[in-house]
């Protein structure tokens, strides 16, 4: 199992950035895959997830209207397209998998930094 982060940068308040992770090693087409972040200090917070069956969105009241999560199954990839950034939004993100029996999976991590 494989997930590889890539997008991440600096931008200024109000910009967006489009993360993205491509999967392998696992049946992503019916697998459920989330997005968390990490700010410096604090804990691994949820951001949000892409449901396998349905293809239901949701998440975190923190970036409700101004992040959307998409799931490509030709590509094996997994988008998080952030729009109107603002400072907190500071913080390494990482795309998350958890497979059967139950284990998790995660990538390395792609640092976003949002500062005028």
């Amino acid at each position: 199992v494989q997930l590889v982060e890539s997008g991440g940068g600096l931008v200024q308040p109000g910009e967006s950035l489009r993360l993205s992770c491509a999967a392998s090693g696992f049946a992503f087409g019916s697998s459920t895959m989330r997005w968390y972040r990490q700010a410096p200090g604090n804990e691994r917070q949820w951001v949000a997830t892409f449901t396998d069956f349905g293809g239901y969105t949701f998440y975190a009241d923190f970036v409700k209207g101004r992040f959307t999560i998409s799931k490509d199954n030709a590509t094996n990839t997994v988008y998080l397209q952030m729009n109107s950034l603002k400072p907190e939004d500071t913080a390494v993100y990482y795309c998350h998998a958890r497979l059967p029996p139950g284990e998790d999976y995660w990538g390395q991590g792609t640092q976003v930094t949002v500062s005028s």
